[in-house]
């Protein structure tokens, strides 16, 4: 028996030693996936002898170790006996670890040594240290997907989409790996796997919504350019004359040192060629945009302020070419704001001392605001704080066209989330547009109502209503403009109410609310309380509600101004949003004031109108409405007054609820308490009501608050 014992236990030592044999060559598998099996078995393995051996040191292989192991030369062990061997691999596991760790500083080195490569421009260079990064750490995600982007700089697309094919092996939701794959594959003409790509990066993180969009619309841009290059040249080759007379007339405009009236000629023949696909992307294979752009007389003209006649006559003529070529064309587009200078020089046309200049500049620019790409390329390409100011100028003319054109072209940009994202950033970009709404001169209710529309628009954004309300001009603008719309309210109204709105966002931002701020605030919008229209009071209450608290000062002048005899009409008047706005400002006002309270309980005798709200569904307005019967209740008599109501019942249950908000709570327990301890009888309807122990729990969550 004990020689057969010891026969099983050879043949089981000999069957793991060939397993285990297996196992390590596995594990030296440059291959990604056999690596990856291998790894998992030899823990399954480890873990399987630490069950048998409980004594034993437990060891985890890291499954992200992709090193080759190393069997010791020297161990302490006896490996004549599967426990013993499986010692070795433990120790093994134990060195390799150690080793990984070591080997990921090194990576970690060269990583920023070719960083620092890929940022002098020195790409070669790059691609030598994250290689060397990989020969210490070759599961290093972020040295496939450098290296790639490195291989992108040089045109080495094939070596690229390589790289990046290790890096999703290594983590296959890779957005970064995806996007250079993209890239790759764009260069190399492969539309639909670049589609692929970017999608892919959505399915994996949808927040990237926008890079996505922007990256999809590239290739599909690219994928159009190339069908329109292959038939302009098939039709050059043809012989039509419009393509050969365009390929022509470029030759022509090359030749250098001509006269200005010369080039001035070419353009416009150019331009009257310029009706269909074919010949604009014939201009533009045929390096049209770099011999115009380039050209040095064409150049002197464009930087001379004091313009003669034929100076004059060739801007105008280069600028219905760009309209002319760019129309209807993306890739001519993009080829023309990214053309050196650009960013410059269409701004100085805008403020030409030329009218027709001016004119045709602002045309070109309105024809790319047109579609979704032509915005995004302005906003990519263009300085924006400079275009602003250009456009500024546009807007403070007389002519109602160009200001109306201008307002337009600012409008259609400051629908993109990425002109958000450029004013976040761009504090002149942000005070010029402020500017915007001090400019008296504004006669045009379309263009004033656009004006403070788009900055309605930005102040949704809270970093940028952040900088606005901290901005002491941008209050001064707001005040002007109400001014300057009450002297006709009929003529301004759809403004006066677009500036409200946009007072009720900046007043968000309560930090920024001074208290000289909110008495100036105030007294505007108490002023705009006798106003006959809905709207109009509705917003005006809303600024109010927000602005209130920041001032004793004006909360006095507004009650005796007769504020709450409005506020009580709004919440008889009905309606969620204005009965939000006007609860509010009566809790604010009863909390500072105590003539506001007199007014209130004058008013609503009984608290008949307060009690109602209280069982509001809306939590905002019950919790406000328990704030100012709290606040009223300290008013003689007040308490006595609804002995007959269920008021106790009611603030009960709000201060015993599980209302979302915690305030409705909290301010139902208060009011319970002021009401009780003015009038004791309120004390003993509670005792029979059982709600002694609710009210204790509420004043417990209250003092935790």
């Amino acid at each position: 028996m004990a020689k057969e014992k010891e026969e099983r236990d050879l043949e089981k030592f000999l069957k793991n030693v060939d397993e285990i044999s297996t196992l390590v060559q596995d594990l030296n598998s440059d291959d990604f996936d056999v690596c990856e099996r291998a790894m998992d078995e030899a823990e399954k393995r480890l873990q399987l002898q630490e069950d048998q051996e409980e004594d034993e040191c437990r060891t985890i292989l890291n499954k992200t170790m992709i090193s080759p192991p190393q069997v010791p030369t020297e161990v302490d062990v006896d490996d004549t006996n599967p426990d013993g061997f499986m010692k070795i691999l433990e120790k093994d596991a134990r060195e390799r670890a150690k080793r990984r760790k070591e080997n990921k500083s090194l990576a970690n080195a060269f990583k920023e040594k070719g960083n620092e490569a890929f940022l002098k421009g020195d790409y070669e260079m790059a691609v030598h240290y994250y290689t060397e990064g990989l020969k210490k750490l070759k599961d290093m995600k972020v040295l496939y997907t450098n290296r790639a982007q490195a291989y992108m700089k040089l045109e080495e697309y094939e070596k690229a989409l390589v790289d990046c094919e290790w890096a999703l092996k290594c983590d296959e939701n890779s957005t970064k790996a995806y996007f250079h794959m993209g890239k790759a594959h764009l260069a190399l003409k492969n539309y639909s796997m670049a589609r692929q790509c970017y999608q892919k990066i959505l399915e994996i993180n949808p927040k990237l919504q926008v890079q996505v969009k922007d990256s999809l619309n590239k290739v599909d841009q690219k994928e159009k350019a190339e069908l329109q290059e292959k038939l302009a040249l098939q039709e050059l080759k043809s012989g039509k004359e419009a393509a050969v007379t365009t390929k022509n007339l470029l030759e022509a405009l090359s030749n250098p040192e001509q006269i200005p009236l010369f080039y001035a000629g070419g353009v416009q023949l150019l331009t009257e060629l310029m009706e269909d696909c074919t010949e604009k992307t014939l201009f533009r294979t045929h390096n049209g945009f770099s011999i115009i752009n380039d050209n040095k007389v064409i150049k002197r003209c464009f930087a001379t302020e004091e313009k003669d006649e034929i100076e004059e006559i060739l801007c105008i003529a280069v600028l219905k070419l760009w309209h002319a070529v760019c129309t209807g064309n993306e890739e001519n587009q993009h080829l023309l704001l990214a053309h050196s200078d650009m960013d410059i020089l269409l701004p100085a046309f805008l403020t030409s001392k030329v009218p027709s200049i001016q004119q045709h500049t602002l045309s070109l620019l309105l024809l790319f605001c047109q579609t979704e790409n032509g915005r995004i390329l302005v906003l990519s390409h263009m300085d924006l704080a400079r275009l602003l100011q250009a456009l500024v100028l546009f807007v403070n003319i007389s002519e109602e066209k160009e200001s109306r054109t201008a307002m337009q072209l600012l409008t259609d940009l400051a629908l993109e989330e990425r002109f958000k994202t450029l004013v976040q950033t761009n504090l002149p970009a942000l005070l010029t547009l402020i500017s915007i709404l001090n400019i008296p001169e504004i006669a045009y209710p379309s263009t004033l109502l656009q004006c403070v529309a788009i900055m309605g628009n930005l102040s949704t954004d809270a970093t940028i209503r952040k900088q606005m309300s901290d901005c002491e001009e941008c209050w001064d603008a707001c005040f002007r403009l109400m001014a300057k719309c009450e002297e006709n309210v009929t003529l301004f109204r759809e403004t006066l109410y677009a500036t409200l709105g946009f007072m009720m966002n900046l007043s968000l931002e309560s930090v920024s609310i001074t208290e000289v701020l909110a008495e100036q605030v105030s007294r505007k919008c108490v002023s705009l309380l006798n106003s006959e229209d809905g709207g109009i009071l509705t917003r005006a209450a809303g600024v109010l509600s927000r602005v209130l608290s920041a001032s004793m000062k004006a909360v006095e002048e507004a009650v005796q101004a007769g504020l709450m005899k409005v506020m009580i009409k709004f919440l008889k008047a009905g309606g969620q949003t204005a009965s939000r706005y006007a609860i509010k400002i009566l809790a604010v006002c009863t909390n500072i004031n105590y003539l506001a309270r007199e007014e209130v309980t004058r008013l609503d005798k009984k608290f008949c109108l307060l009690i109602k709200l209280l069982e509001a569904e809306d939590e905002i307005i019950a919790g406000n409405a328990a704030l100012c019967i709290g606040n009223c209740v300290e008013v003689p008599g007040a308490s006595s007054a609804v002995l007959k109501s269920d008021i106790v019942k009611i603030l009960l249950k709000l201060a015993g609820g599980d209302a979302k908000e915690a305030s409705v709570q909290l301010n139902a327990g208060i009011a319970l308490g002021k009401l009780c301890t003015a009038e004791p009888r309120h004390t003993a309807h509670l005792e029979e009501l059982h709600g002694i122990e609710i009210l204790n729990s509420t004043m417990k969550y209250i003092q935790k608050s």
